[in-house]
């Protein structure tokens, strides 16, 4: 296993290495420079050149990727244009805000997934089925943005549950206790927002493969034998109907991120989403390239983890 990850990491280089040559050129491809978008529409064309040399933007792109390249391989990502700070610290300033809405939302739908896909396979053609199919559809057909925005309206407009937005209540002091509950009861929309949009695709491949399995002959074998239905379920039924849903959230980490943006900008979360639009729309290149590379390399570790998660379900998997 460890040669075989060893190897998984030597051949994601040379494909993050060109996925950074790719998504440097998209981005300064952007209609509008950072010297048009964050600084005087007015200036004339001798300031714009000056600003744009002051930013290293005066070179050709090659030059200039070369120029990051080097710089990246020594943990420098540059300046931001719109803060003046370093790269680094304006990602770790919203790394950990997207690294727990991310992590609690992908637990809580996979958890409410497997319960629903294996709560409908169970009980295939009878109520229980087609109520969670029903449910299922319509989470699928509504977009992130819109069901968060029926959250916001239900929930804190006319029930006034929770927080329309933000992580913490403005203008308030806590001790640790009341602060850490008020930041969780912040978290709550958006982390099920995020969660429920995912639950309804992942819980119809939960379904289909825990049907395909409680079909195989050593299911048929263990229920001849007496073995009760929970315990049939968890130990050899579960374990081997959940690995093509690890291959779907894999391969659905992308969209999870994208899901996470949105969700973000509209729950106004501080994360690695909104900081990403928000520099977008400035045109800061230096963020939004460090933004794109520490999503490709947690897709290629993500991919990984679930190739690692097989073995670990199912012992017949090994990696040589």
């Amino acid at each position: 296993m460890g040669r075989y990850v060893t190897r998984r990491l030597l051949q994601a280089l040379p494909l993050l290495f060109l996925l950074s040559i790719f998504m440097f050129t998209l981005i300064h491809l952007l209609p509008g420079g950072p010297e048009e978008v964050l600084y005087n529409p007015n200036l004339d064309e001798a300031g714009r050149q000056a600003l744009r040399a002051s930013l290293g933007l005066d070179d050709p792109i090659p030059i200039q990727y070369l120029k990051w390249l080097v710089s990246a391989l020594h943990g420098n990502f540059g300046y931001s244009f719109f803060t003046n700070q370093t790269v680094s610290s304006v990602i770790l300033d919203h790394f950990p805000s997207t690294l727990e809405l991310f992590s609690l939302a992908l637990l809580l739908a996979l958890i409410i997934a497997i319960t629903l896909g294996t709560l409908s396979a169970t009980r295939q053609g009878k109520l229980t089925d087609y109520l969670v199919t029903t449910l299922t559809y319509v989470g699928i057909s509504l977009p992130i943005f819109l069901l968060g925005l029926l959250m916001q309206e239900v929930f804190s407009r006319w029930l006034g549950w929770l927080p329309p937005s933000g992580s913490t209540t403005a203008g308030y002091t806590y001790d640790f206790f009341n602060g850490l509950l008020d930041h969780l009861i912040h978290l709550i929309l958006p982390m099920t927002v995020l969660a429920l949009t995912f639950t309804a695709r992942w819980s119809r491949y939960m379904r289909s493969s825990m049907l395909e399995v409680t079909r195989q002959d050593y299911i048929r074998t263990a229920r001849a034998k007496g073995l009760p239905p929970i315990p049939l379920l968890r130990r050899h039924a579960l374990r081997n109907a959940v690995i093509p849903l690890i291959t779907v959230v894999a391969i659905d980490f992308g969209s999870v991120a994208g899901g996470a943006a949105i969700t973000e900008s509209v729950f106004a979360w501080p994360g690695m989403g909104r900081l990403f639009l928000d520099s977008a729309e400035h045109r800061d290149y230096p963020v939004l390239l460090a933004i794109l590379i520490l999503s490709a390399v947690f897709v290629v570790l993500f991919n990984l983890l679930a190739d690692i998660l097989y073995a670990v379900m199912d012992p017949r998997i090994r990696y040589a």
